[in-house]
């Protein structure tokens, strides 16, 4: 009996039973980019028809040209004969294709190489989540405690980091960041005199325009837009150099020579921006009350009226306000980039996925730190 298979092209694939041998005659180009090959499931079909072979072997002469295609269906031929306990004929094939399917089966697949579909019990995984959740705690805790050693130890002259890194990430996490900060700052201060003015026109009230773009900048928006803006560009980017060291194994070389990671590599970022935030939230402040100045004078209000208005309504304790939380975010930021990146796996994906944990868990720890900032301002009254 010699005939294709039901569905698939007679010129690529041949089938022949010879007694209790089954024979199949490929033919043509077995390349991933031809379409309409035949699968394994089809010899499965014509083996499950009457009785069943005892053998099954191959004539490759016809094969102008194989890729992986060839291989992975000679690979569902072989998982098939073990299957049905059918001797698989290896010396019917042609030198390179049965070198290539013995490499294939030489090593068996591991048991856990396949991911596990079973679900654990519910509380099996409270449980997890739980003991993830101490275990993460306990990294916090472990790596604030050596940011603290190394701040005692700077305070006391005794730190070892080149103050040359210091100048290095002033610059990059200082002036370089003016660009960006610029335009989010200068497109919120315009945000919000243009929803005010929504309100304000109402009541005939658009001098105050000065007073929402003021305060809602000095005392909110411009250390909050910094500290999201630096978390994006500044806190990832710490997380991603450390996360690289780490896979490159500088950080192991530190410690070989008897250097502290945490002091050589942690601390130099920390207090960059620890100086660099409160500058940057005064720059982002002026910048955002620019912004709310243009709208003001689209709304024919004058120069000397927005700044009049602006210097009665925003005074030193506003301006305080922001530079106190300005401090906090910096210190947020810094530690929790450089908490992730000292985190990272050992892979180039582990890098990334440090970089996206600083992000998120950064701006998360700022916003929960602005809630607990607003309740103690408003408690004393500031």
């Amino acid at each position: 009996m010699n005939h294709p298979p039901a569905n698939a092209p007679s010129e690529a694939l041949t089938i022949t039973r010879e007694g209790a041998v089954m024979r199949l005659r490929l033919k043509g180009a077995w390349l991933l980019r031809e379409e309409g090959l035949p699968t394994v499931e089809w010899v499965h079909r014509e083996v499950a028809q009457g009785t069943p072979p005892g053998k099954l072997s191959f004539d490759l002469t016809g094969v102008t040209g194989y890729d992986t295609a060839l291989i992975t269906f000679l690979l569902g031929c072989h998982d098939m004969c073990q299957t049905l306990k059918m001797q698989f004929d290896l010396d019917s094939l042609t030198d390179g294709p049965r070198k290539l399917l013995c490499l294939a089966t030489s090593v068996p697949e591991a048991a856990d190489v396949r991911p596990h579909m079973d679900r654990a019990p519910l509380f099996a995984r409270i449980g997890n989540e739980a003991l993830a959740a101490a275990g993460e705690a306990r990294e916090i805790f472990k790596f604030l405690g050596e940011v603290a050693v190394a701040t005692w130890r700077l305070f006391r002259g005794r730190a070892r980091f080149r103050w040359s890194d210091v100048w290095l990430e002033v610059q990059q996490c200082g002036f370089d960041a003016l660009p960006i900060v610029s335009l989010i700052s200068f497109l919120v201060g315009l945000i919000l005199a243009y929803v005010g003015s929504i309100t304000l026109r109402q009541y005939g009230g658009l001098i105050f325009i000065a007073n929402l773009v003021g305060l809602a900048m000095v005392r909110e928006m411009g250390a909050m837009m910094t500290g999201v803006i630096m978390s994006g560009r500044t806190g990832a980017a710490f997380a991603a150099q450390l996360g690289t060291m780490k896979v490159s194994e500088e950080i192991a070389a530190l410690q070989t020579l008897g250097l502290s990671p945490v002091e050589f590599l942690v601390l130099p970022r920390m207090i960059a921006l620890f100086l660099m935030f409160p500058l940057l939230t005064l720059y982002a402040d002026f910048i955002g009350i620019c912004g709310g100045l243009v709208v003001a004078l689209s709304m024919d209000l004058t120069y000397n009226q927005f700044v009049n208005q602006l210097m009665t309504a925003v005074d030193l304790t506003n301006f305080s306000v922001g530079i106190i939380k300005s401090f906090a975010f910096g210190l947020i930021v810094a530690v929790m980039g450089c908490l992730r990146g000292m985190q990272c796996g050992n892979s180039s994906a582990a890098v990334g996925q440090a970089a996206t944990r600083a992000v998120v868990s950064g701006i998360t720890v700022m916003i929960v730190a602005d809630a607990l900032f607003a309740v103690i301002f408003n408690t004393l009254q500031m």
